[in-house]
């Protein structure tokens, strides 16, 4: 990967993306207590959240990993919807509003590098 100084825009959004979802994917691994309560606020079991919660954090780390290295559109497209709906949850599990708005860079840095990669494939 020849590092071009016309690209680093892409790069930059692929470093973005792979901290925000790796950083996440770990926390998920972890299973963040306050991240199981998002869960059993749907009903989901305390049990079946850390089983779900791990495979989230698995997810979220295969992303940031591949998009890194060689980022996938159709993952691009999987990671800005997954970041726009965890955000969104934060607000109708009884959070604010403000906790979706803070976390809108999350769903914009993978949106964006999709625009990027889609450009540039058509040049």
């Amino acid at each position: 990967m020849e590092l071009k100084q016309s690209n680093w825009p892409e790069y930059i959004l692929r470093i973005g993306v792979c901290g925000t979802f790796l950083g996440h994917g770990i926390f998920a691994l972890q299973h963040k207590t306050a991240w199981l309560a998002f869960l059993t606020f749907w009903g989901i079991s305390p049990e079946n959240g850390l089983f779900l919660m791990t495979v989230i954090g698995i997810v979220d780390v295969i992303i940031a990993l591949v998009t890194l290295f060689r980022p996938v559109k159709a993952l691009l497209i999987y990671a800005a919807i997954w970041a726009f709906l965890t955000a969104l949850m934060r607000p109708i599990a009884g959070g604010y509003l403000l906790d979706f708005v803070e976390r809108f860079s999350n769903v914009a840095a993978p949106l964006a590098l999709y625009l990027l990669l889609l450009q540039k494939n058509k040049k």
